[in-house]
């Protein structure tokens, strides 16, 4: 039989065993260790609705009383829950029949079989409670930076683990396609999703969101984390390029001087963090005309045409600016659009000497309307335009077929055959 000594070892080291566990307080854990108990005396007495137990886990104390009611000799039907008068007053020679008689059930009579049971059943609550916890602790910094150790790459997804040694995912799909990192790296995220799917807790990262950058900006530039600058929108292309639209509550700060830092200092270390992505910082306008002008930067407007129901804008430069609004593949233009959230349309003005030329939409009867939109995308809204531009340019910039590209610039030049 095993002695009180060997008892409290006994309990010290199933304690100790499941003590280290983080995030977990103290009266959850007293929680669980009385509840995993209660689990064994189920198993063993068919119920634990007539036990009370007391734990002290700092110092590996248990105690469980029976408490069973007192019946005449010969009466008793269940001797977990009752017991014979005569038994009861071998320990309180003054207790009488209907009286409650409570007597301490020592832990060493469970067992061993029972006390592996009880390891089993407290590993698998603490196990939920972790995953409980790790969900809640996660949900409460969606939209947060978090920072993790690359510990393994897969081809859909690497694997992080964060200080406690929790698993972190970031998508191959929300990775910079310049990302390059080696196991033990330190990876900088933001967190844009966590699932508990069958009760079990993944945190999904991303380093493309327009939200991570914003972070960035948060944690780099003072006066956007004390709210004198707001970040009005973002766009992003990752990896590349990426327009910031701000604002300030204070006229005597400049936000976009205050964003960039004196000599860039401040935003140099956010794009490098983004592998070199270029990051715009325009000022934010309520004026449609206004907001669509500087997100076309560095480009300089001729003329505009808005129309805000619809969310489009006519917009005509000179020729030697269409490149400059369209931007190196595109990026200028199509980031423009998404932070004003406008549908742009770049033309470039007549000059005098192209007079006889002739805008592409009148080419309609005999074009494709989307046929000719993709030109128009590109800057090229004329015929002359379309046709003094390289092949392999249209071909390159329009996306479209060999052979459609030659039929177009078949019927336009049709059209100056007898100048």
């Amino acid at each position: 039989m095993a002695t009180k000594s060997q008892e409290s070892i006994n309990l010290i080291d199933i304690f100790k065993e499941f003590n280290d566990f983080k995030n977990i307080d103290r009266q959850t854990f007293i929680n669980v260790l009385e509840d995993s108990f209660r689990n064994v005396i189920s198993k063993m007495y068919g119920s634990d609705a007539n036990y009370d137990v007391i734990i002290n886990p700092d110092k590996g104390d248990l105690e469980i009383f029976r408490n069973r009611l007192v019946m005449e000799d010969g009466d008793v039907a269940n001797p977990d829950t009752q017991i014979e008068l005569s038994e009861a007053r071998k320990v309180d020679d003054e207790i009488e029949i209907g009286e409650d008689f409570t007597d301490k059930v020592e832990f060493s009579s469970f067992g061993r079989r029972m006390i592996l049971n009880l390891r089993q059943t407290l590993a698998s609550k603490i196990l939920e409670l972790q995953k409980e916890n790790l969900y809640l602790r996660y949900s409460d910094m969606l939209g947060h930076v978090v920072s993790g150790e690359l510990y393994q790459v897969w081809k859909k997804e690497m694997l992080l683990l964060d200080e406690d040694g929790n698993e972190l995912y970031l998508p191959k799909q929300n990775q910079i396609p310049t990302d390059f990192y080696r196991k033990g790296d330190t990876v900088r995220a933001v967190v844009v999703q966590v699932d508990n799917k069958n009760q079990n807790p993944k945190i999904i990262l991303s380093r493309t969101s327009p939200l991570f950058l914003q972070r960035l900006f948060e944690q780099e530039v003072p006066e956007v984390h004390d709210g004198l600058i707001a970040i009005k929108n973002i766009a992003r292309i990752p990896g590349e390029r990426a327009k910031v639209a701000v604002e300030s509550f204070d006229d005597r700060i400049d936000p976009v001087g205050a964003c960039v830092g004196i000599k860039g200092a401040r935003i140099h270390g956010i794009v490098r963090e983004l592998r070199n992505e270029n990051i715009d910082v325009i000022n934010y306008s309520s004026n449609a005309n206004l907001y669509i002008q500087r997100a076309l930067a560095p480009a300089k407007i001729s003329s505009m045409k808005v129309d805000e129901e619809a969310k489009t804008a006519e917009v005509y430069l000179k020729p030697d600016e269409v490149s400059l609004a369209i931007g190196k593949g595109g990026y200028n233009i199509k980031l423009a659009c998404m932070l004003t959230g406008y549908q742009i349309d770049v033309y470039r003005e007549m000059a005098d000497e192209d007079i006889e030329d002739i805008y592409l939409d009148e080419f309609n009867d005999e074009i494709d309307q989307w046929v000719l939109d993709a030109f128009k995308h590109m800057g090229l809204d004329t015929a002359k335009a379309v046709l003094n531009t390289p092949k392999e340019e249209l071909l390159k910039g329009t996306d479209l077929e060999e052979e459609t590209v030659d039929e177009v610039i078949k019927v336009l030049a049709a059209e100056f055959e007898g100048e």
